[in-house]
């Protein structure tokens, strides 16, 4: 087994390797690699974990600079066994981004850097973590940006209907057929338009959402 360079781990001739022991796989983490030395446990940058909001997120009521907190609701283990981080521990995070949602259907991005865990028993650690996404912003999903998409489209297909049964009924019935084919359509089409030109959704997030957030230097841990 191999091991970083002691000078790149232990900070006085008193601390020890002990043994490299992984964290459980996260999809795409680039890294799953622990360190245990007699002193402490260091879990290496780029490895990934879930946290969770501790109550409930919108980003309309958010600005850089605010502080949130997240919860760890259950304990992180090695795959080796060793208890890392225990369940009820807290993190926090500052904003230092909110990008409003903008014209053409983007959403609001919301930029976080984790900066402390806090364990039970409120031992403080300094940390540099972010959300493990693409950018390293928290926004909405695709799913729910085409759930928004379709309730336009179908919202302004009906009125298209609506309106076409209305020119059509002249009084004559067999009107309503053409006047469908041709509302419907048309109330579509303007939805889907309007739906794409107006601004993206706020980033909202509910008490317990999981989110993946990746580390940007080693974390530090005491002995548990």
């Amino acid at each position: 087994m191999s091991f970083p360079a002691q000078a790149e781990i232990c900070s006085n001739s008193a601390e020890q390797i002990i043994s490299q022991e992984h964290m459980f796989p996260e999809k795409k983490a680039p890294n799953d690699k622990v360190i245990i030395t007699n002193l402490r446990n260091i879990i290496y940058k780029g490895n990934v974990f879930t946290a969770e909001f501790y109550c409930k997120f919108l980003s309309e009521d958010h600005k850089a600079g605010d502080r949130i907190q997240f919860n760890i609701s259950e304990a992180i283990y090695t795959q080796e066994g060793t208890l890392l981080i225990p369940a009820c521990s807290k993190l926090f995070a500052r904003i230092i981004k909110i990008q409003k949602p903008k014209i053409f259907n983007k959403n609001a991005r919301v930029y976080l850097k984790f900066d402390c865990l806090v364990l039970p028993q409120n031992t403080k650690i300094s940390m540099s973590a972010k959300p493990f996404t693409k950018d390293g912003s928290l926004t909405e999903g695709p799913w729910m940006t085409t759930g928004k998409l379709a309730v336009s489209t179908i919202g302004l297909g009906v009125i298209g209907a609506g309106a076409g049964v209305g020119f059509s009924f002249i009084p004559n019935p067999a009107k309503i057929g053409t006047g469908l084919a041709v509302g419907i359509p048309v109330g579509c089409g303007v939805g889907l338009i309007t739906g794409l030109i107006t601004p993206g959704l706020k980033y909202h997030a509910k008490t317990g959402e999981k989110i993946r957030i990746i580390l940007c230097d080693n974390l530090c841990l005491p002995k548990i």
